[in-house]
């Protein structure tokens, strides 16, 4: 176990409350600046181990320690501002796209946090593949891809430490799946954030060597970088 690590598991078990037993007794580590493809089978886990890393699931068992601080010792809000989940199907709420964007700013842990101004939001738009999109449009009427774009744009506005990818390409064609994809090498490659993706694509990075996090037959093995 790194001591440096941004996340790190020890002795985690996590079953749900009928009892079946998805993984138990796992240690591992997750090193800051990583690239970690999570593979294995359907209903394996794979989902779980991810919900597990933003607190939106708790273990069984075991600790899980952010930075080396114990998950009990930080608040949820706090954990998920770090700790970026993006799910399989885009949330985005009735309003325009910059409405969408600062939704996080309105909630009550991060009232004290500087507010994006329009020339950022537009900065990060465009460099996003979203050039064409005005910040008064309204997010209901954005493709699934663009929405999936924008609730990642939204949670990198926090500034996140790693972000959790629970197979964001899956209901995308496949130029989106490509746009998505590719942020998140970018994001990894130069900005330096962690990156734990489940894909059902088969995705690899083009220049980055992903290690690979199997997850298969209750147990959490990290395969050799290939």
């Amino acid at each position: 176990m790194g001591n440096n690590s941004v996340i790190r598991c020890e002795n985690i078990s996590f079953q749900y409350t009928e009892g079946s037993t998805l993984f138990s007794d796992v240690s591992l580590s997750i090193n800051p600046g990583g690239f970690y493809l999570v593979r294995g089978p359907s209903g394996s886990g794979k989902s779980s181990f991810l919900r597990l890393m933003n607190r939106l699931e708790e273990p069984s068992q075991g600790t899980l320690y952010f930075k080396g601080i114990p998950f009990s010792e930080m608040t949820a809000p706090e954990l998920r501002r770090q700790v970026l989940y993006i799910q399989q199907t885009p949330i985005v709420t009735d309003g325009s796209v910059k409405d969408n964007l600062l939704m996080p700013f309105t909630f009550k842990n991060n009232r004290t946090l500087p507010l994006p101004d329009d020339s950022h939001l537009r900065g990060v738009l465009d460099e996003f593949s979203m050039e064409m999109i005005p910040l008064d449009k309204q997010a209901r009427n954005l493709s699934v891809g663009q929405q999936q774009r924008l609730c990642l744009i939204r949670g990198l506005l926090l500034s996140p430490s790693v972000i959790l990818l629970d197979e964001p390409t899956s209901s995308l064609d496949d130029e989106s799946s490509l746009i998505v994809e590719n942020m998140a090498e970018s994001l990894c490659l130069n900005a330096g954030k962690t990156i734990i993706m489940i894909s059902h694509r088969g995705f690899r990075p083009h220049t980055i060597k992903p290690t690979i996090i199997e997850v298969k037959d209750g147990r959490l093995t990290v395969l050799p970088q290939e």
